[in-house]
């Protein structure tokens, strides 16, 4: 079966918004503005089990249902493509690819949430990506697709490109919203809820790339059909994986949700290179725990990855072969986190530094065995930060103190990181 996302696709170059049109596109927004209401748009999103492809993996339709249909003033949608998480690419592959699926999804998301305009907040470095967007929001609104009076109709819809400032903290939906305002891009308190009072105070959605870029096929083919192309009874639709590190491809592949780790490393990706076998992966992103080499048979899929302790996320699969200390890697990853906190809150802004210091010591020969204990206060004590990125930063922890504890002890033990010279 044809998955929706990479169908457009060309090896060598973006299609073209002549192409996407000959190829079905912007045909589920005429279909929705010509004979469907913006609740039967919706609970088609609804019906068809599509899942928030950003990380938390939230029922979008649901979180549509959340804005309230009898607040005056305008209301918005911001589509969420500042992904700068080490591992996740997806968003600016499927961009530079084809912009037309993300335009076409957005404007049918605003018609069924009576939004008049919508703002892609894209991370500053996807230039190549942003490119693409103004030309095809140009081409579309020359074409009667986008604007005034879409199709015809009395429906108009605006969508604008905001460049995001680079920190990882913007992709945080509240944090996003404060930056999108020109503020300081701090978290917000919740509740409210931005579908309540989000932006400029109004109603708001956020919804990653991936995400509205699934729309126009849910409304195109019907729920049914979207729920078809997974694997599993658990899941709904195709997902994009971003696989980097010890494969042989590293690459963003689209596949049914339900396929297998396994599946995954020893399909498209062609195995682990150079005849290394696996050990662990980050199986969505750098805030998700490890899995082992037990979890190849795991179906990926939100609830079944979220049953063996981990997330899957966004998607972004990191791959670690055999010898690799995943203490130097779980330090590089709090590095990461340490750096990019807004420092908003205690735990975040002195939590995350302080785990990075005793690890960088662990790494270095000179931790000490009280220091594990240490390491599993801060992973619980994280958890009450102002927003998620510091709970977050404490998975890929908690996945090597859970997997990997007799390689931390080893460290400990022989005063060296074993690993180093190999």
């Amino acid at each position: 079966m044809e998955l929706p996302l990479f169908k457009h696709n060309r090896p060598d170059r973006p299609v073209t918004f002549a192409q996407y049109r000959q190829e079905g596109g912007f045909k589920a927004l005429e279909k929705a503005i010509s004979g469907m209401s913006p609740t039967e748009v919706q609970q088609a999103v609804i019906d068809s089990g599509l899942r928030g492809r950003g990380g938390a993996g939230f029922p979008t339709g649901r979180k549509w249902s959340f804005v309230p249909r009898d607040l005056p003033g305008p209301r918005w949608l911001i589509c969420n493509c500042d992904e700068m998480e080490p591992g996740t690419y997806k968003d600016r592959v499927l961009l530079e690819h084809n912009p037309y699926s993300l335009i076409e999804g957005m404007t049918l998301a605003c018609y069924a949430l009576g939004v008049r305009h919508a703002f892609i907040f894209i991370r500053k470095g996807y230039e190549k990506a942003a490119a693409n967007l103004g030309r095809g929001i140009a081409e579309a609104k020359e074409a009667g697709l986008l604007g005034e009076r879409i199709a015809g109709s009395d429906v108009s819809i605006d969508i604008d490109l905001h460049l995001s400032a680079g920190r990882y903290i913007c992709g945080e939906e509240t944090a996003l919203i404060n930056a999108l305002e020109g503020k300081r891009p701090n978290p917000r308190s919740k509740p409210p809820f931005p579908a309540v009072k989000g932006l400029w105070d109004g109603p708001t959605v956020v919804n990653n790339v991936e995400t509205l870029a699934n729309i126009p096929a849910i409304v195109a083919h019907g729920p049914g059909w979207f729920k078809s192309l997974a694997l599993n009874p658990e899941g709904a639709g195709s997902k994009l994986f971003c696989v980097s590190g010890a494969v042989t491809n590293r690459a963003c592949f689209e596949l049914p949700i339900g396929t297998t780790l396994g599946a995954i490393i020893d399909g498209p990706c062609g195995g682990m290179r150079e005849g290394k076998k696996f050990k662990a992966c980050i199986p969505g992103g750098a805030s998700t725990q490890f899995l082992t080499a037990e979890h190849l048979n795991v179906p990926m899929d939100f609830d079944t990855v979220a049953k063996v302790g981990s997330r899957l996320g966004s998607g972004g699969v990191i791959v670690f072969e055999e010898g690799r200390c995943l203490v130097a890697a779980t330090l590089n990853l709090i590095d990461f986190f340490a750096r990019e906190s807004c420092g908003w809150c205690t735990p975040c802004r002195e939590g995350l530094p302080f785990v990075k210091e005793i690890l960088a010591r662990i790494e270095a020969g000179g931790g000490e065995e009280r220091d594990l204990g240490i390491l599993r206060e801060h992973v619980k004590y994280l958890s009450y930060s102002f927003c998620a990125l510091a709970p977050g930063a404490m998975a890929p922890l908690e996945g090597l103190l859970t997997h990997f504890e007799d390689e931390v002890r080893e460290h400990i033990s022989k005063r060296r990181c074993p690993f180093k010279g190999q």
